[in-house]
């Protein structure tokens, strides 16, 4: 007897368009005349700019005002994003939201994006793990993150994380290294990096977690004053 498919397979099979129901090129005139956030989001629901689209369950675009003066950017949508369709909505997100708060920042002024808007993973059993998205597939992205950017004209873009840094400055950058640091862009926007907050759910050992948390917070306290500048 064949086997069932899992139920991650049934809720994508169940949920993802037909593909004669998308545009061939989501980045053609339609994608380009777009002149509100909504209006983008809509044309990036047919994405075939690179290969992921084909086992996510669908877009993962941006979410936010389009008035906001600062523009947080992940890496891509996990698990529980590519079945909500919202970004930072699973663990991570979880994390990001509590420490917003505990920064004084509210997210709702805010807009939150990812470097890549399909959910890239690996299979292993009856779940999906993530997988990092390659440079191909961060540059072919970058075009619906730029509309993002230009629409919203935030005043500070915070990377979070490596992918992150590398779809805003076009290049690997050591975030680690430069962690807190703001680097300007040569069309003047101004990106704060630091960390994705799944760094600190990967931690293990307590005290460790605590540290790097409390880390976290102040770097959102140091955007919080970026923001009121």
């Amino acid at each position: 007897m064949p086997t069932a498919p899992a139920p991650h397979q049934q809720r994508t099979e169940a949920r993802r368009p037909l593909s004669r129901d998308l545009p061939a090129d989501p980045t053609g005139e339609s994608a380009a005349a777009a002149r509100t956030i909504a209006a983008v989001r809509e044309v990036a629901e047919g994405c075939r700019r690179c290969p992921l689209w084909r086992n996510a369950t669908q877009t993962v675009f941006g979410e936010g005002p389009q008035s906001a003066s600062v523009v947080f950017v992940g890496e891509q949508p996990g698990d529980q994003e590519d079945l909500a369709g919202k970004p930072f909505v699973g663990p991570a997100g979880k994390v990001f939201d509590a420490i917003l708060e505990e920064a004084d920042v509210d997210r709702q002024k805010t807009y939150v994006t990812n470097a890549v808007k399909h959910f890239k993973f690996e299979p292993r059993g009856k779940r999906r793990i993530h997988s990092k998205p390659n440079a191909g597939e961060i540059q072919a992205c970058r075009w619906w993150l730029d509309k993002e950017l230009a629409l919203v004209k935030p005043d500070l873009v915070v990377a979070l994380g490596a992918t992150a840094a590398q779809s805003l400055l076009g290049k690997a950058v050591p975030v680690t290294k430069m962690r807190g640091q703001v680097v300007e862009r040569e069309d003047g926007l101004k990106v704060f990096l630091t960390i994705h907050p799944s760094f600190i759910l990967r931690i293990r050992e307590p005290a460790d977690k605590d540290a790097e948390r409390a880390r976290f917070r102040q770097d959102m306290r140091a955007v919080k004053k970026l923001m009121a500048a």
